[in-house]
């Protein structure tokens, strides 16, 4: 339920998001590890609990941007603005898109940890 003292969310319908919208979104480093830590843990996750190294508007920034584009759904429990990875919609739109975009990270990522 929607916190009702807060102004609603706006998210795309799914016929709306545009490919190049979800890849802007995902091509930052932080917001590709939100939708990383999304995807992974394939439950709802509160703001809170990124620690990101920016500052708390630079990361209202990046769920927004992830937001507007279709690749994330938020909303309010109580005070908390919690965040779901919208892998139907994505999945239906762009097939095999998220995954290839996920294992491509997760393969990068292994491969950076071993340069140190």
């Amino acid at each position: 339920m929607q916190n009702p003292t807060s102004r609603p969310l706006e998210h795309p319908d799914r016929d709306t998001i545009r490919l190049e919208g979800v890849l802007h979104a995902l091509s930052d480093p932080l917001r590709l590890g939100i939708v990383r830590a999304l995807a992974a843990g394939d439950c709802e996750q509160s703001c809170s609990v990124f620690d990101l190294p920016v500052s708390k508007s630079t990361t209202t920034h990046h769920f927004r941007v992830l937001r507007e584009n279709g690749v994330i759904r938020q909303i309010y429990r109580g005070t908390a603005k919690m965040n779901s990875l919208r892998r139907d919609d994505l999945d239906a739109l762009f097939p095999g898109l998220l995954d290839s975009v996920l294992t491509a990270a997760a393969r990068q990522a292994g491969r950076l940890a071993a340069f140190g």
